[in-house]
């Protein structure tokens, strides 16, 4: 969609996130910062070009669990399901409990970057559900 390779978030852009494009509508990057096998916590640089978006998707646990995002370049959304979407901009912290439908990307206009942070608990696992539309993604 969008080309930019001027485009340098903070933690680096990273590989295309090949593994998970299935479930992002546009291309995205990943680098990962640190290995939870390593050091018991997963941290990761995810990188969006201009609109692009995750699908809907539930991080579930039976105990703990859920994702922590810091929001570190460019301009994004966060949306909660029967919630409105919410502007991401560096700075902000959203913080996503276990069991909760949500998606994340880019704005339409920007490169969007963002720490991803898995938080450790108990049968956990994530859930990819369907994609955003564009009839239902913000344009603005």
């Amino acid at each position: 969609m969008a080309e930019n390779d001027d485009f340098t978030p903070m933690f680096g852009k990273g590989a295309p996130n090949e593994a998970f494009a299935q479930y992002f509508i546009g291309n995205s990057y990943l680098n990962p910062l640190t290995s939870a096998a390593e050091c018991g916590v997963g941290l990761a640089n995810v990188t969006f070009e201009p609109g692009c978006r995750n699908n809907w998707h539930v991080h579930h646990a039976t105990k703990g669990g859920g994702q922590i995002l810091i929001v570190t370049d460019g301009r994004g959304w966060y949306q909660e399901w029967g919630k409105e979407p919410r502007m991401l901009t560096p700075g902000d912290v959203v913080v996503i409990p276990a069991g909760v439908k949500h998606w994340h990307g880019a704005a339409a206009d920007s490169w969007f970057s963002h720490i991803a942070f898995e938080a450790p608990g108990e049968g956990c696992s994530n859930e990819w559900l369907e994609p955003v539309d564009d009839a239902s993604y913000p344009q603005a």
